[in-house]
């Protein structure tokens, strides 16, 4: 029971007033009642009220009114939402308010130790695959990073450029330089660089629309198989066009412009023996069997921390640069990067879409989308297991969202590649001690330096150590291919096997486009066969007993009812598994739940009665209704029985409006099997 206020109380100041009136409020028990949480609000809400312009009950103008309090409470809860909202869409209004000063060790060095991997790998990308100017390759793997720093929803994340994605793009850039034989089109540089450009920025708004109508699913209907023979393909192509650089056959290729990579592999076979140059190859074997070397060791020390977080690849880049410099490998016939200018075109920033880029939109619009799906599809791999790894979640929509908003950014300097998350980078950030996207943001901003101070520093660095970098990303390509395909043999993943295969073989014969855009529909043409197929059961009965369960489950169970089927639906109906209902319950009516071929004799009779069990469909669309009516007209044409059991009332309400209600009377609707059967047997004898 609540206590009046005494009259000594109102000398005390107005907060203690108020709580002590609202301890009195307490229950016995210590249990709030309504009126003392209405009493706490008021008390709590006092000082929002006066910020938002509302009169606080204890001042000189008085009580505050019921009216005015609620207009508080809820401006005060709209501005939370509002702010989660916010927070939501942009996670990094989220982190950055909570960061931590003892993380601050962690992400310095986890920014360094990338981007020192990161330097030449984007060198290499750009200039090896993509056939651009090396800064394009660094300007890639900087302004996306910062981007999606502030709006992914990974921690450990890290966006640059991709070698498979490099490679598309520059498959790209050459077959547009074989079209265009007109003398007066761009050529060169400008051509590569508006190529990209045009390619980057469709990449972005394809990422950015698939995560506004929420597609994040994507990654779930694509099969693994699939993306397994693109990563295999995307090897295989890569160490080609890479052996061309490190035999020093650039030469010879500008002469006898080999197109496609069988034609390329012909070429190294025909040429590798006798036109190669000796001190090219002896150095790009040097360093690349360094880099294994290095590798190895990092793996087997992994306990000492000075040796795992060795940058490799830095390693080789700088010793090989010092001794070009030292030894003049130029003048002995080795290609070197030479001066590189940061300003690729006319100006920093452009706007990307221009006349110049944009002509070359229809021819790269496929390129484009695969390199979109493919590049989700590898950041959520990455993403998920950070996820996992570090006890986070993540959002596949808003990762759509920010891998869109990076890449378009991007595409802002002229001749930047697509960018997407990294499963390597991304384990290294993660590994060194990186916590949130902050190492991301040091990472690019050392890359940044770097562009603009330290690249004149690589003017000796040999082009075939570039090769060899990538050639070493050919390894980690093909790490899992072995175990995948063992694995599926032993699953007999028939088909998993033959989308592997094709992928493979489609894109090393003819290109990765087709082999890749040839799998991904038949792998949703699989999606869409396995869904529409109604997934159902013959249900028989447990003998001594009212429970009915699946014949091909149980076999104790037995179907001790002449003429009747008994199937179970195991899911909602919609147009698209109801359109093979009545084929998949004809086989059943003859051939039961066994495997058959339908040339096979029935090894059953004709049903006399139906019993439909229901429990497991929880809708019905309007096609499946009509399919459904129509299907109970049809055996009702025959003369068979329909009972339908175990239906919910969704369904039901459903069935009313479609006319089966009206169609089959009241009477074939029952509660469970037993009493529909016991309907039947009266009827028998």
């Amino acid at each position: 029971m609540a206590h009046p206020i005494l009259p000594k109380d109102r000398h005390r100041p107005s907060n203690l007033r108020s709580i002590s009136a609202a301890s009195s409020l307490m229950g016995v028990e210590g249990v709030m009642t309504p009126q003392s949480e209405q009493s706490e609000r008021e008390q709590l809400l006092e000082t929002d009220i006066e910020r938002l312009g509302g009169i606080s009950r204890d001042s000189q103008y008085g009580s505050t009114s019921g009216r005015a309090i609620d207009t508080g409470y809820k401006a005060l809860q709209g501005r939370k939402k509002l702010k989660k909202r916010v927070q939501y869409y942009i996670p990094s209004l989220s982190w950055i308010p909570k960061y931590s000063a003892s993380s601050i060790g962690g992400d310095l060095l986890a920014g360094l130790t990338v981007a020192s991997m990161l330097i030449p790998q984007s060198v290499s990308y750009a200039s090896s695959l993509a056939k651009l100017s090396p800064v394009t390759g660094l300007f890639s793997a900087s302004i996306p990073g910062i981007i999606y720093a502030f709006l992914g929803t990974s921690r450990h994340l890290n966006v640059a450029p991709e070698a498979a994605l490099s490679l598309l793009l520059g498959q790209a850039v050459d077959d547009i330089r074989h079209e265009l034989d007109d003398p007066h089109s761009d050529k060169g540089d400008a051509l590569g660089l508006a190529v990209a450009t045009i390619i980057t920025l469709q990449v972005g708004l394809l990422s950015f629309i698939f995560g506004f109508f929420r597609l994040g699913f994507l990654d779930v209907i694509l099969s693994r198989a699939l993306l397994r023979g693109f990563i295999a393909a995307m090897a295989v192509i890569i160490l080609i066009e890479q052996l061309i650089p490190m035999l020093g056959l650039v030469p010879m290729e500008r002469v006898l412009h080999p197109a496609t990579t069988v034609e390329k592999l012909l070429f190294l076979i025909e040429n590798m023996f006798t036109h190669s140059n000796p001190n090219t190859a002896i150095i790009s074997s040097v360093a690349l069997g360094t880099l294994i070397l290095l590798r190895i060791l990092k793996r087997c020390f992994k306990k000492y921390w000075f040796i795992y977080r060795i940058p490799e690849v830095l390693v080789v880049v700088v010793v090989s640069t010092i001794l070009s410099a030292e030894f003049r490998w130029d003048e002995k016939g080795v290609d070197i990067l030479g001066s590189v200018k940061v300003i690729t075109s006319g100006s920093f920033f452009q706007f990307p879409i221009r006349s110049s880029n944009m002509k070359y939109l229809r021819r790269t619009t496929s390129t484009a989308v695969v390199s979109a799906v493919v590049g989700y599809l590898d950041s959520m791999v990455a993403a998920k297991q950070a996820g996992s790894r570090f006890g986070y979640a993540i959002s596949p929509n808003r990762e759509l969202v920010a891998l869109g908003a990076a890449n378009i950014g991007g595409s802002l300097i002229p001749g930047t590649l697509p960018a997407f998350g990294s499963i390597t980078r991304t384990r290294i950030n993660g590994d060194v001690g990186g916590n949130t996207q902050v190492a991301s943001l040091v990472c690019s901003v050392v890359i940044l330096l770097a562009t603009f101070y330290l690249l004149p520093l690589l003017y000796y660095l040999p082009k075939c150590v570039l090769a060899s970098i990538i050639t070493l990303v050919v390894f980690s390509l093909l790490q899992e291919t072995p175990h995948d395909l063992i694995y599926y043999w032993r699953m007999s993943a028939w088909m998993d096997l033959l989308l592997v295969t094709l992928t493979f073989v489609l894109s090393i014969v003819w290109n990765v486009e087709v082999g890749i855009v040839v799998s991904l529909i038949i792998s949703l043409l699989l999606v869409v066969r396995r869904s529409s197929k109604t997934r159902m059961t013959i249900l028989g009965r447990i003998p001594g007993t009212d429970r009915w369960k699946p014949i091909n489950e149980n076999p104790e169970a037995e179907e001790d009812v002449s003429g009747a089927l008994i199937v179970r639906i195991r899911e909602s109906l919609d147009f698209a598994n109801t359109a093979q209902l009545k084929e998949r319950l004809r086989r059943l009516e003859l051939y039961g739940v066994d495997k058959s071929h339908p040339s096979e004799d029935p090894r059953r009779t004709q049903a006399t009665v139906l019993v439909f069990h229901m429990a497991d469909m929880y809708n019905c669309d309007a096609s499946a209704c009509q399919i459904f009516y129509e299907l109970i007209e049809e055996y009702r044409n025959r003369n068979v029985g329909i009972f339908i059991t175990h239906l919910r009332s969704g369904p039901l309400k459903a069935f009313e409006k479609a006319g089966i209600v009206k169609l089959l009377g009241a009477d074939a609707f029952q509660d469970n099997v037993a009493d529909a059967v016991a309907r039947i047997r009266p009827n028998q004898w």
